[in-house]
């Protein structure tokens, strides 16, 4: 493995097969979170070359589609070796781009490289039906078919398992894509698209662009040779791109906010429940949209479990994520969400909650947060209702079952939950009751690419990975024979 990421700095965009740069030359810089240094420059670009990378798709789907199931398997899988072989590269230009712990990095790597193992498996299994007719010379007969064009709206938190989790059972159902990146975090973008182009899949079939998010969103949403927008990203954004499509009545695939309750019962394993919670919580510096955000605790396990949380934040280490030894805790993507974050936490101590821990800017540097605690907390504060995005975790104090299920639901979002529990009849009742696209029971890591990932309510619409994810990549067609 090599950890030459300059091999796979690429600062042109991808498109038609070609690198290349932006009409009007114009280019954006791209910064270490963690020390505001120059990693490279992007091309800005905008609405005339999406269009081109929509020509590019259009042309390439005609080829691409008609290709076995087996033989775009086989490109995918080259793709999937190749990156898991450069994953050391990959995982030293991400941290650059976005700051996580370079050992973070890695699993994200390894992360999304299993979505395009798995969908290039899956795509060819997506069969359809022949339905028993009641008439003797009829036929009833059910095709899949790939859907056409495909846009992604890729975010910077996963700049590599977002994408991977959209292109791989895109290309596997036999689509091709237009893909804008973040423009915090291009260069894991661009660097797919290299390895892509070494694995050998055609021309025209992937294609990135990065610049201005309006112009570039506009025609991908406008165009009607785009059939379907996938995209992770905001609540708030995802209801204008939703909007948007409705012009064209395009199919779409939203993974938007979430604002994960966790539900720790006095029955639960104590030691398993605060170390699982500490690993939905501050992963990736709590910047993930299932980010344990809302903890409850039942009364009689809450002094304990907060005693306990409260050793286990104060250990956690930050800095620079290329550290040697390793850190646990790497800076947030910009100063925005330093503003936001200590913004709720104030809100917070002003209607009476208790900072055990943290509650600032670390003085490591300007877009590092402490890692905090807090307790005493209520539902009706903003940092209750609102996704923290950051290392803030916020406990909460409840007496029955009923009160922690009305409090868990009583957010507009339903993306994922979790359950502590040692009561079999617990985790069935409360399971089904959450109002959530995602619950996990006694555990704080869940996402996998054979399982379905999406949410429910605002949360958005569709699922990634598992045999579902490559069903919104295909239409389905029916055909009536008469064989006489």
């Amino acid at each position: 493995m090599t950890r030459d990421y300059q091999t796979f700095l690429k600062q042109q965009a991808y498109i038609d097969g070609q690198w290349c740069l932006a009409d009007n030359a114009q280019v954006l810089p791209v910064y270490n979170p963690f020390d505001q240094s120059l990693v490279g420059h992007v091309p800005n670009m905008g609405g005339s070359e999406t269009t081109r990378a929509i020509d590019a798709a259009a042309a390439a789907l005609v080829s691409w589609s008609k290709l076995t199931a087996l033989v775009r398997a086989d490109y995918l899988l080259k793709w999937h070796d190749l990156i898991l072989t450069n994953k050391a590269a990959l995982a030293t230009l991400m941290t650059l781009e976005q700051g996580k712990p370079l050992a973070e990095a890695v699993g994200e790597i390894e992360f999304g490289a299993s979505f395009i193992r798995w969908f290039a498996e899956e795509g060819r299994r997506t069969g359809g039906d022949i339905i028993p007719t009641e008439k003797d010379n009829l036929r009833y007969l059910v095709i899949k078919q790939p859907i056409g064009v495909v846009a992604a709206i890729t975010p910077w938190n996963f700049p590599t398992a977002m994408l991977t989790r959209k292109c791989a059972p895109a290309l596997a159902a036999g689509c091709t894509m237009v893909i804008k990146p973040s423009e915090l975090t291009p260069f894991s973008a661009l660097a797919l698209a290299a390895l892509a182009e070494q694995a050998g899949i055609p021309k025209g079939v992937l294609n990135i662009v990065m610049g201005d998010a309006k112009a570039i969103g506009d025609v991908l949403c406008g165009d009607a040779r785009v059939r379907k927008l996938t995209f992770t990203g905001s609540t708030n954004i995802g209801k204008l791109l939703y909007r948007q499509c409705a012009g064209t009545v395009k199919k779409l695939s939203l993974e938007l906010g979430g604002n994960a309750p966790v539900l720790v019962f006095d029955d639960a394993d104590l030691d398993k429940a605060v170390a699982q919670v500490m690993a939905a919580k501050f992963r990736n510096s709590g910047q993930t949209c299932v980010c344990a955000n809302r903890i409850f605790v039942q009364t009689g396990i809450y002094d304990r479990f907060v005693a306990a949380m409260t050793v286990a934040v104060q250990n956690l280490s930050l800095g620079n994520g290329l550290s040697v030894p390793p850190v646990l805790i790497g800076p947030l993507i910009n100063e925005a969400a330093i503003t936001k974050i200590q913004a709720l936490v104030d809100q917070a101590v002003s209607k009476g909650a208790t900072v055990v821990y943290g509650g600032h800017v670390d003085p490591l540097g300007r877009q590092f947060y402490t890692p905090t605690l807090i307790v005493n907390a209520d539902v009706s504060m903003d940092i209750a209702q609102d996704e923290i995005f950051g290392p803030v975790a916020v406990i909460y104090r409840f007496e029955t079952e009923a009160q922690a299920i009305t409090w868990a639901n009583s957010v507009p979002v339903g993306l994922a939950a979790y359950c502590f529990t040692a009561n079999i009849g617990r985790t069935w009742r409360v399971s089904e009751q959450l109002a959530f696209g995602i619950v996990s029971v006694n555990t704080g890591l869940f996402s996998n690419a054979t399982t379905p990932f999406g949410g429910v309510k605002e949360s958005g619409l569709g699922r990634e990975g598992s045999k579902y994810g490559i069903e919104d990549y295909l239409d389905i067609k029916y055909i009536c024979l008469d064989i006489n």
